[in-house]
């Protein structure tokens, strides 16, 4: 299992951005590898994003990358919402389905179709998951939110001066953008399904899950039923849980497999 941590420069960002690669391509002298219908098949690629106050780190376990033959690229997107935010050096959505990708493309020859690329995030990464998916449908196949952060409905009710025990009313707006206009925007997951159905292209894969504990339990069903209301087939599912790593180990571990098998 070859681990790397990548340094490059990034457009969108503006300046030089490291990353984390996980690759199953290594062999130890006397070892041999099952030959089956996974390895006999191209590598893909799956991005793995970060929560809020979160960074750059892997939590899908390792044997999952030889057995479905799957390379982990996992950057850092700070606080962003994995979102073009409004400032300067703030395009974290161009930097994900751009630089990023166009990199691991044109260096390592991964992720070159959207059959043979994923993404999967946790909390405000379970936003970025999805919205990322869905902002560059072409390229992204399937996209998996655990206990997803969409708040888009939310952020549109902010007004200045306000904001909540986590974050002020300025960081939504770096974020989202004017929270009056985040509801038609495309940082809004429900307008870019509606887009995507309009143009006529391929919805990705959704997979979405949320324990019914979690403080964002009614964003994820309110997700769930939009897609159902438009006809959108995707995967959702709660169970007993909180918004902790116990419940989204427990999702990673029965999403890879959907999701690869």
């Amino acid at each position: 299992m070859s681990n790397l941590t990548i340094r490059f420069y990034s457009n969108s960002l503006q300046r030089y951005t490291t990353f984390q690669m996980i690759i199953p391509n290594d062999i130890r002298d006397g070892a041999s590898r099952e030959e089956n219908d996974y390895s006999r098949r191209k590598m893909k690629t799956l991005f793995l994003l970060h929560g809020f106050t979160g960074d750059a780190g892997n939590w899908v376990p390792e044997f999952y990358c030889e057995k479905y033959n799957f390379a982990i690229v996992i950057p850092s997107g700070e606080n962003s919402f994995w979102l073009d935010g409004i400032s300067t050096g703030h395009r974290f959505c161009s930097f994900l389905g751009e630089d990023l990708l166009g990199y691991v493309r044109n260096t390592f020859g991964l992720a070159k179709s959207r059959e043979d690329t994923y993404i999967m995030g946790l909390s405000m990464g379970g936003f970025g998951a999805l919205h990322t998916a869905l902002f560059f449908p072409e390229d992204f196949g399937k996209a998996a939110g655990l206990s997803s952060a969409l708040i888009v409905h939310k952020v549109a009710e902010m007004t200045d001066g306000c904001g909540d025990p986590i974050a002020n009313y300025e960081y939504y707006r770096e974020c989202f953008g004017e929270p009056s206009k985040v509801l038609e925007s495309t940082n809004n997951p429900e307008t870019l399904i509606m887009k995507i159905k309009s143009e006529g292209k391929p919805v990705p894969e959704i997979y979405m899950c949320c324990g019914t504990e979690d403080f964002l339990l009614e964003n994820n069903r309110q997700m769930h039923r939009f897609l159902e209301k438009e006809n959108v087939d995707h995967v959702y599912e709660e169970t007993t849980g909180g918004h902790d790593m116990e419940f989204w180990s427990k999702y990673t571990e029965k999403f890879i497999p959907m999701m690869f098998g």
